[in-house]
C-alpha cells in the first residue's frame, strides 16, 4: 500500500486493490455505454460522415435528417397513441393481477395453496403454445383489437413471486390489528400492504411499464390494420420501408438519409422514454429487488 498526502498534512493508505477494481469497472462502463452513445452519434450524422469515422467521439455536422425522416411519417403518432394506451391500461390491470395473487398467496391460508402456487411456477417454465394461445383469441373475437394486446398478458409469474416474498416479509401483526379494528382483506392490501411494500411496488412497476412498451409480438399476431399497431411495429415498418426506398431509385431520400442513420434514430426514441424514468425509480429498484429476491 502507498501513502497519499491529503491537504491537512495527514496521511491515508492508497489500497491498490480498489484503484485497479474502479480502473476494471470503468472500462467495463465505457465498454457498455459507448455502443449506445455511438448510437446516438449516427443517428445525428450524415452517411458520408459517418462512413469517414464510424468510431466517432463528437460529430462534426448535426443533422436531424433521421428524425425528420421518421417523424414526417403520420404513422408514428398512431403508433404512440396506441402503445401510451396499451401502457395506461396495461401496467394497472397487471399490477391489479399480480398484487391481488402475490397477496392471497403469501398470507391467505385455504385449502390447495401449494398446489396453486406450484400451478403457478410451471407457467414460468411451460406455456400451452403458440398455436393454442392463438386460437384461443380468435374464439373469443378478440382479432385486430387492443384489447387482444392488453387482457392476454396478465400476471407476470417472476415478478409475483418477487411481490409474494416481499409481502410475506410484513409482519402478521399489522393485518391481524387491521381486521380487530373491521378491516377487510382489499382494504388491507390498499391501505396497509401495499404502501408499506413501495420498493417491490415501484420495482414490478417499471418492469410492466418495459415490458408494455416494448410490446410487439402479441401486436403482430393478433393486429392487422397498421393504425392499431403499437410504436415498435410502426418503427419496424419505417425502418424496412427506408431501406426499400434507399434500394431503390429515389436520388433525394438517398442524399439526405441513410439505413443506418434510421434504424438508431429508431432505438432511441424507443429506449429514450424507458431511460429517463429509470432514474426517478432507481432508488425503488435497487431495494426493491433485492429484498423481494433474497429474503424468503
Amino acid at each position: 500500500m502507498a501513502k497519499v498526502q491529503r491537504p491537512d498534512g495527514q496521511t491515508r493508505k492508497l489500497n491498490w486493490f480498489y484503484l485497479v477494481n474502479a480502473a476494471v469497472l470503468g472500462l467495463a462502463a465505457v465498454t457498455i455505454l459507448y455502443p449506445f452513445y455511438n448510437a446516438v452519434l449516427i443517428s445525428l450524422v450524415s452517411q458520408k460522415e459517418y462512413m469517414t469515422t464510424p468510431f466517432m467521439l463528437f460529430p462534426k455536422n448535426i443533422t436531424f435528417d433521421a428524425y425528420t425522416y421518421i417523424f414526417s411519417s403520420s404513422r408514428i403518432g398512431h403508433g404512440y397513441m396506441n402503445t401510451l394506451l396499451i401502457l395506461l391500461i396495461g401496467v394497472p390491470y397487471n399490477m391489479l393481477t399480480t398484487a391481488l395473487t402475490a397477496y392471497a398467496l403469501s398470507r391467505e391460508r385455504f385449502p390447495g395453496k401449494r398446489i396453486i402456487t406450484a400451478l403457478v411456477v410451471f407457467t414460468m417454465y411451460f406455456s400451452g403454445g403458440l398455436i393454442p394461445f392463438y386460437l384461443l383469441v380468435r374464439d373469443l373475437g378478440m382479432m385486430n383489437h387492443l384489447v387482444s394486446v392488453i387482457l392476454v398478458y396478465g400476471a407476470n409469474t417472476f415478478y409475483l413471486l418477487l411481490m409474494r416474498t416481499y409481502f410475506a416479509e410484513i409482519p402478521a401483526a399489522l393485518e391481524e390489528s387491521a381486521k380487530i379494528d373491521g378491516a377487510n382483506d382489499l382494504v388491507i392490501l390498499v391501505r396497509i400492504m401495499l404502501p408499506l411494500a413501495l420498493p417491490i411496488v415501484a420495482t414490478v412497476t417499471l418492469f410492466f411499464s418495459v415490458d408494455r412498451w416494448n410490446e410487439w409480438f402479441n401486436a403482430m399476431l393478433f393486429l392487422r390494420e397498421g393504425q392499431k399497431w403499437p410504436l415498435q411495429l410502426v418503427l419496424r415498418s419505417i425502418v424496412m420501408s427506408t431501406i426499400d426506398d434507399i434500394g431503390s431509385r429515389n436520388v433525394s431520400i438517398r442524399k439526405t438519409v441513410f439505413e443506418d442513420g434510421v434504424k438508431m434514430a429508431a432505438v432511441f426514441i424507443t429506449m429514450a422514454p424507458i431511460m429517463f424514468t429509470y432514474p426517478f425509480l432507481q432508488k425503488y429498484f435497487m431495494k426493491g429487488i433485492l429484498v423481494g429476491s433474497v429474503k424468503s
